[in-house]
């Protein structure tokens, strides 16, 4: 899964990069983001005749729910079962957008320990999730990022990963229909080894620690046959 991310470019770096007009000032840097918190998305917007940045919760809420506390339990939808999950199956087909992030966490479990890990682009360049996003109850933006089972180096810290996609699965990602199987194939090699998997320290597993700081690079020495996902 995801459930922890960092997203620090503002609403005119994310204009610029994703051609797309900012219609909501994007939320304060945050280099630990936690479920139900306010992050930049981009989406096609036809009242804007285009693609917007824009705000939505982190975490979908279903138009059906009573309470916008049940996205903290759909922050990610899986890739393999998206397109008919009843609660993102909509949103799938209609409603994608693309979630900027630097890079995200993950932890894995040696026995007692857990030691957190930083996955983020070797350019420092952004990285596309692939999301879907709903209104709820017409006034509440709210949205989760796609997952797929992770390959290649990042297997080592996690079984799934967020689904990132390359430039050129922008334009038909947001654009919604088109081949389910094509728009969410796997990653290239080249694609997973541009990505850095770099141990970090314990203050992110605190969601009120929140700063560069958390996603600079500490040495560990961690036995693989000791090694647990977690």
């Amino acid at each position: 899964m995801c459930g922890r991310y960092a997203t620090t470019k503002s609403e005119a770096d994310l204009g610029l990069l994703f051609d797309a007009v900012a219609v909501a000032e994007a939320p304060p840097a945050s280099w630990n983001v936690a479920p139900t918190d306010p992050v930049p998305v981009i989406r096609v917007s036809q009242r804007h005749d285009g693609r917007v940045v824009d705000t939505a919760r982190w975490g979908l809420v279903p138009p059906w729910a009573t309470d916008p506390r049940a996205g903290a339990r759909m922050i990610n939808a899986r890739s393999e079962t998206v397109a008919t999950s009843p609660a993102f199956a909509p949103s799938f087909q209609r409603r994608r957008c693309l979630v900027p992030a630097d890079g995200w966490y993950e932890w894995v479990r040696t026995g007692k320990q857990r030691q957190a890990y930083y996955m983020t682009p070797r350019d420092s360049s952004v990285l596309a999730f692939a999301g879907v996003w709903t209104m709820w109850r017409a006034e509440t933006l709210t949205c989760s990022v796609l997952t797929a089972a992770a390959a290649g180096g990042l297997a080592a810290v996690h079984d799934r990963m967020p689904l990132f996609l390359p430039r050129d699965r922008w334009a038909a990602w947001l654009a919604g229909g088109g081949d389910a199987g094509e728009l969410l194939r796997p990653l290239s090699e080249a694609e997973l080894e541009a990505v850095e998997v770099r141990a970090v320290g314990p203050d992110v597993g605190n969601v009120r620690n929140n700063g560069a700081e958390l996603t600079a690079p500490v040495q560990v020495s961690v036995p693989q046959e000791e090694s647990t996902l977690f």
